[in-house]
């Protein structure tokens, strides 16, 4: 069966037997969040710092979209400090079950809420919407068709008149062979939750790329068992690609955000006091248990900043 990217992406992942309906993330990839409980500790932060701006308001919105399996938010709550966890209000986002053992606290839903007044995350939430692939040809940009049994590919039709101006503003295609992965449901996405915030932030944080530097043949991969594997829309493995998170800030500012930041995983959370600094050497005289467990948070600091790896992470916040 041949159909466009989007379709056949969205048909694995999320149709009926897909692989986010199957499957536990956490098996197949390697996230911050699973990494080490220091990035949930940065997300308190940042809530902390929205509830500040917000006046501590009587309830606090937390949701985290693409929760996957509930941990962020779990041991956000677990953190947080009692009069803070009393006002939250904390929705789970996912299209996969509710987890067993997940707070009663939090509420699980397949859809963004209504409105929201706090604190929206959405890590590595925006790199899982499906989307379509245009390869430049001498008489314009087509659509690439997918095999879903093989992976193979062929050229389609022409663009639609939407989705060749998007190409044409945030991914331009310099050659003939070169691609662009069309990152308008992307922004469509983002603009959803933006437009929701009444009053906070909202942070994506992805794999991303800039609009004068994006990959000239893309970035579409598969991920299965903790590897890297040839994306075969068939259901048997995460299918991803990178984010443009420029795009995707400007549709945020359009839905109404009234200031936006783009940067780095590695830059956030080092202004939120993560740097991986290890202890000094004399407590492991005087504490040696101390010092193991200081040295095993810094090395777990580290990974989340490191700029080869987590650190390199978008990181795109907007406020309302």
């Amino acid at each position: 069966m041949w159909l466009t990217w989007r379709a056949a992406t969205e048909r694995a992942l999320y149709g009926e037997e897909g692989f986010y309906l199957r499957e536990r993330p956490s098996g197949h990839f390697r996230t911050s969040v699973s990494a080490s409980a220091v990035f949930a500790e940065a997300v308190l932060e940042l809530l902390r710092q929205v509830d500040s701006d917000l006046g501590r308001p009587d309830r606090l919105d937390l949701v985290d979209i693409g929760a996957g399996e509930g941990t962020l938010v779990a041991r956000v709550l677990a953190a947080a400090e009692a009069g803070l966890r009393e006002r939250l209000r904390v929705t789970a986002v996912d299209l996969s079950p509710r987890p067993a053992g997940l707070p009663e606290q939090v509420e699980w839903r397949s859809g963004l809420p209504g409105s929201i007044t706090g604190l929206a995350v959405a890590n590595e939430w925006l790199d899982n919407v499906p989307l379509d692939v245009a390869e430049q040809t001498a008489e314009g940009p087509r659509l690439v068709m997918v095999d879903v049994r093989t992976g193979r590919e062929r050229l389609g039709g022409p663009l639609r008149p939407a989705d060749r101006e998007w190409v044409e503003r945030w991914w331009p295609l310099p050659r003939v062979g070169a691609r662009a992965e069309i990152g308008r449901p992307r922004d469509e996405a983002w603009a959803a939750v933006v437009t929701r915030l009444t009053r906070g932030r909202a942070i994506a944080v992805d794999y991303a790329h800039p609009v004068d530097n994006r990959p000239l043949w893309g970035t579409l991969t598969g991920y299965r068992d903790g590897a890297v594997v040839t994306p075969i829309p068939d259901g048997t493995c995460d299918i991803t690609a990178h984010v443009a998170l420029d795009a995707c800030a400007e549709a945020g500012r359009r839905a109404g955000a009234i200031s936006t930041t783009l940067s780095t995983q590695r830059e956030v959370l080092r202004s939120l006091g993560v740097t991986g600094a290890r202890p000094p050497v004399e407590l492991a005289g005087a504490d040696p248990r101390g010092y193991l467990g200081a040295l095993a948070r810094a090395s777990e600091e580290g990974e989340l900043i490191d700029p080869a790896g987590l650190g390199g992470f978008g990181w795109l916040e907007q406020r309302r």
